[in-house]
């Protein structure tokens, strides 16, 4: 059955995950927008002699790397002959590109009230998705960038005749461009970077400063985001986003008289939610990794915001991203990849670079220049435009003002118990993460995956036993449930079911609950011992799933027990396969060959005797067998199914030997 976020059994189930609070809040947004609605948008207010002054020191762009340089200017050429890829579909129209039009379905949304538009509605409004993306700027950021290193005006007029046509085919809560405070707040983080890269520009001022219609664009999303913050159950990286995006706004087009007030308020609200986004592990808390990066690069961007402009910053700022750079410099494979847990969109706070350019190396190297890195970090290879960019803007941390005190890890942490995530390492660039924890971020959970107890295995950065990612969010409901289910994962189903309930395609009305039970000696395998991790989940009513994972050096041995206890229910056990294994399954045994920088890698995957095993392949009724690259993108991968029964009485033990 279809799960329409429209429906009328959507909103009672929605409320239902909200507190008085919240609903108090919404009731008065809704009131709010009604308001809105019966007057046309107010004039801005009247500036004059504003001036941009959060410019780039000079060293900053001569410190960019040639080679990043060299990459920039070639996605910059790209884009100037309208070439451009969002979520997989290629476009050649960004040359003059039609703010509304959404490639993939071929439709455009419709014009009107901003809040009267049903922008989840693929039929009328297409995907929003293909449409929003364009319009959060990031690829004039991009061409900005191109001019800041080369000088080429090619590159600034291009940018300039996008705006002007953004700014004049989308007024003021006029269309699909108005609804969404995310949006907002990474499209001003983007007009703040273009003011500034353009700087050297003879048209800068004209096209920012001294331009009525920008500076009524600039105050009109502040406005906006003023009275339509992301709040309660919806408070994740929405919330980030837009205090980032308001913030940086406020910091460097502070020519307006709510400027003060928009800053503070702004810098209140992303103290608050950095925190409560965060464990104090430093992983975050959606347990999405993609928004781990999003919210990073969103601190990183603000903080840049707050230094360019003599803004003081809370220590508790700094802090937070400190431990996620620590965080995420402890989780990432050999080659840089971090796990790929729930959600994932392709979403990036600032985007300046070309493409080729490593996302998590980028942070990490931002990391190293703006706090410094840990003799056990892994090395950073390759280069990127941002962080010579950001690093210049933000103070060194151990010469900030308001820098805390801070233990950092003495050496590299691979249980992070209140994200319940547990890394396993072992020979030959083993990776092993084990998932026991908290099904989700607030009480919607929006973007968690029923995933509880799944592992997800590497070999030297090659997905050996995968996460198969997300794909979509709107529009392909059968789509959306299944790489978010259970069966999506590699981990036990019982009955058919997942083990936490949806009631919607961003919505979880009952969550799963985990635990570790132990992780031994984590790091063991990796120095020739054998690494240990054991958990249980309650997703299943009447029933709790318990699972070991054990990684042995010696044998290069991966072992999976799952038992159930409790009665006897059906049961599928899932191992989905990366894009780049082959499997040949005999019986309960499977060959799985791949390769890597030209040489056959190969291991063989022992699976339990007690259920009966097949191989699927890009079945799509119902999906089985895909894996998702990236949002919007999905390519056939082996899933091995076993199928039959579980009950206290039986263990299902999987075994997974890499050789030499």
């Amino acid at each position: 059955m279809t799960v329409s976020s429209g429906s009328a059994g959507w909103y009672l189930r929605r409320l239902s995950r909200m507190g008085p609070r919240e609903v108090g809040g919404r009731a008065g947004d809704a009131a709010r927008r009604r308001r809105w609605r019966r007057s046309a948008p107010p004039d801005s207010p009247h500036v004059s002699g504003a001036r941009f002054t959060a410019v780039l020191p000079a060293r900053a762009v001569a410190a960019v790397p040639p080679d990043a340089a060299k990459r920039l200017v070639a996605e910059a050429d790209r884009l100037m002959d309208g070439h451009a890829e969002f979520f997989g579909v290629a476009r050649d129209d960004l040359v003059d590109p039609d703010w509304r039009y959404d490639p993939k379905t071929g439709r455009r949304a419709p014009g009107g009230y901003a809040f009267d538009v049903p922008y989840r509605d693929e039929d009328t409004a297409g995907d929003i998705k293909q449409i929003w993306e364009p319009s959060r700027h990031q690829y004039l950021t991009v061409l900005a960038a191109a001019y800041a290193v080369t000088g080429d005006e090619r590159y600034a007029e291009r940018v300039a005749a996008h705006l002007r046509s953004w700014w004049t085919a989308n007024p003021p809560l006029r269309g699909v461009h108005w609804v969404s405070g995310i949006e907002l707040g990474i499209r001003l983080l983007s007009w703040v970077w273009i003011r500034r890269l353009l700087d050297g520009w003879p048209g800068a001022a004209a096209l920012f400063e001294d331009n009525p219609a920008a500076l009524h664009q600039i105050w009109h999303h502040q406005r906006w985001l003023a009275a339509f913050p992301s709040r309660g159950s919806s408070a994740n990286n929405h919330a980030v986003a837009e205090a980032a995006g308001q913030f940086a706004a406020a910091c460097a087009f502070g020519w307006f008289p709510s400027s003060p007030r928009w800053r503070a308020d702004a810098l209140h609200s992303l103290e608050r939610h950095l925190r409560a986004n965060t464990f104090p592990s430093g992983l975050n808390r959606e347990l999405a990794t993609e928004y781990h990066g999003l919210v990073l690069e969103l601190g990183l961007a603000a903080v840049a915001e707050a230094d360019a402009a003599d803004v003081p910053v809370p220590a508790p700022v700094r802090l937070v991203l400190l431990r996620m750079t620590d965080a995420l410099a402890a989780v990432v494979d050999n080659r840089l990849r971090p796990p790929r847990q729930g959600d994932a969109d392709d979403g990036h706070g600032l985007v300046v670079d070309g493409a080729g350019t490593d996302r998590w190396a980028s942070l990490l190297a931002t990391g190293d220049a703006v706090f410094g890195r840990l003799a056990w970090w892994p090395a950073v290879t390759g280069t990127d435009v941002r962080t010579p960019l950001l690093a210049a803007l933000v103070r060194p941390y151990a010469k900030g003002t308001t820098a805390p005190a801070v233990t950092r890890p003495a050496s590299r942490p691979a249980h992070f118990a209140d994200a319940g995530l547990t890394v396993l390492r072992g020979p030959g660039e083993i990776w092993c993460r084990c998932d026991g924890g908290p099904h989700g971020f607030l009480s919607i959970a929006a973007h968690a995956h029923a995933d509880a107890l799944s592992v997800e295995v590497r070999h030297d950065g090659v997905d050996v036993l995968a996460d198969p990612g997300t794909y979509c969010y709107h529009g392909q409901p059968a789509w959306r449930r299944y790489f978010r289910s259970t069966l999506g994962h590699n981990t036990l189903e019982l009955d058919g079911a997942d083990q936490s309930v949806s009631g919607g395609p961003f919505l979880w009305t009952r969550h799963a609950r985990s635990r570790v039970l132990a992780a031994e000696d984590t790091t063991g395998a990796s120095t020739g011992g054998t690494a240990r991790w054991y958990a249980e989940h309650d997703g299943y009513r009447g029933s709790v799933h318990r699972r070991r994972v054990e990684l042995t050096a010696a044998s290069r041995e991966l072992r999976v027990i799952d038992e159930v206890r409790g009665p006897r229910r059906a049961a599928r056990l899932a191992f989905h396969l990366g894009p780049a294994v082959t499997a040949d399954l005999t019986g309960n045994r499977a060959v799985l060959t791949w390769t890597r920088d030209g040489r056959e890698r190969s291991a063989v995957l022992d699976l339990p005797g007690e259920l009966n095993w097949r191989a699927h392949r890009g079945e799509s009724d119902p999906p089985l067998g895909w894996y998702s690259a990236g949002f919007g993108r999905k390519e056939p991968a082996t899933t091995l199914v076993g199928t039959g029964f579980a009950d206290g009485a039986r263990q299902f033990t999987t075994v997974l030997t890499f050789s030499d």
